[in-house]
């Protein structure tokens, strides 16, 4: 198998044992896939995450078809493939999450109410319930997740997608700490959520400030004292 498809493997098995470690997944309870050029490094089906290797990573292709590992991909491929053809991800994280699966549980979407959760899309839909593996629950999936980095899936879960595993591992986090955030709030009263308008702040804010990574500072310009910076 080419080094990069070799590496890609490693990759998700180093990924999956995260997410276990982290408490985001129970078991063989998710998926994980990372893409390389046109084929997919995925995780076998019952492969459980917190012992999870680079042998139990299958390889496919766009179409599906197993072209590496000798085990049989997640029960999920065809919603990993549905985000990759219709979004041109570069990975994607499915879990249980418990926070995420909990409000998935109780609303029909995750309001804004924090602005971190832009790096998500803002709102994160949740996609009503199908039956895992069915083409009803990816198709249901793939609609939620227009316009977004992130979907809550009824009854179900959570997935996220991103240009890299990193960045799909640090969305599904991400998410989880929205869900407990809006849990924790929704107990002692009604959430308020970030209107549209200081949603397009936040935005012009963030550009205009650089806003999550550091950067030198200029002799005229003075010590800033961003709170969360």
């Amino acid at each position: 198998m080419p080094p990069a498809l070799e590496a890609a493997r490693a990759e998700v098995a180093q990924a999956c044992r995260l997410l276990a470690a982290r408490r985001l997944v129970l078991g063989t309870a998710g998926n994980v896939s990372v893409r390389v050029g046109e084929l997919v490094a995925v995780t076998a089906t019952g492969a459980r995450f917190e012992e999870l290797t680079a042998d139990q990573v299958s390889v496919v292709d766009l179409d599906g078809r197993v072209v590496g590992g000798t085990l049989a991909p997640t029960s999920e491929l065809g919603l990993h493939l549905g985000v990759y053809r219709r979004y041109g991800a570069g990975a994607v994280v499915h879990t249980h999450a418990p926070m995420a699966t909990a409000v998935g549980l109780v609303v029909d979407e995750l309001p804004c109410v924090h602005y971190q959760m832009l790096l998500l899309g803002g709102t994160v839909r949740v996609a009503p319930y199908a039956t895992f593996g069915t083409p009803e629950l990816a198709e249901a999936v793939l609609a939620a997740l227009d316009g977004r980095a992130a979907a809550l899936m009824a009854n179900h879960g959570a997935l996220t997608h991103a240009g890299s595993l990193g960045g799909a591992v640090e969305q599904t986090e991400l998410l989880e700490w929205a869900c407990e955030l809006y849990w924790r709030a929704a107990s002692i009263g009604t959430p308020r959520a970030l209107d549209a308008e200081a949603q397009q702040a936040v935005v012009a804010a963030a550009t205009r400030r650089a806003y999550g990574s550091t950067h030198p500072a200029t002799p005229e310009e003075p010590a800033r004292h961003d709170v969360d910076d």
